[in-house]
């Protein structure tokens, strides 16, 4: 999945690129001069630049923030008459095309760190079960030991045989039966 990802992200940047490039065309193109004033194309031209190097490098959030700036500044130019309304509508175009780029390459790459973490986050899950089933089972294994070695030794002696008695050791049985003693 993350390989997919990859190569989407890396196709988004070259697209990004591409419209970049038409962004430069557009405000560079080969109109009159009061399509576009001169000073005005070139500081154009260093912010579509800015967005191009935001892009390559694959910050597209800071691709964003330089598009803003740039659409900005194009807006200002045009309040003060420095780009024709066609000019400055055919760049608004090649702006937003650039844009849907830069959002779909920023949405890719948070899809890409998401899909890493969930796996970085599951390879976690995985190696905390394994060490959890590694200590349950050297617990099993401690408790059975301590079992066989801290159980008291019983040890059974035996008992001494019994002989009988001789009739001299032995009382007379029911021999002070019924002569009147009493206990008392």
């Amino acid at each position: 999945m993350v390989d997919w990802l990859d190569r989407r992200l890396r196709r988004l940047r070259v697209a990004v690129r591409l419209l970049a490039a038409a962004l430069i065309i557009a405000i560079a193109g080969c109109a009159p001069p009061p399509d576009l004033e001169a000073k005005t194309g070139r500081e154009l031209q260093s912010r579509v630049l800015a967005v191009t190097t935001a892009a390559a490098t694959g910050d597209p959030a800071t691709g964003l923030r330089t598009l803003d700036e740039l659409v900005e500044h194009l807006t200002r130019a045009a309040a003060n008459g420095d780009v024709s309304f066609k000019r400055h509508q055919s760049i608004m175009k090649a702006v937003e095309a650039v844009r849907a780029s830069l959002r779909a390459a920023a949405a890719a790459e948070a899809a890409a760190s998401k899909a890493a973490a969930e796996k970085a986050a599951a390879a976690t899950a995985a190696a905390e079960k394994a060490t959890a089933a590694k200590e349950s089972e050297a617990a099993a294994e401690g408790s059975d030991q301590n079992l066989a070695t801290n159980q008291p030794t019983v040890t059974l002696a035996p008992q001494p045989a019994q002989t009988p008695q001789s009739a001299k050791e032995a009382p007379a049985r029911g021999s002070d039966k019924g002569k009147g003693k009493k206990d008392g």
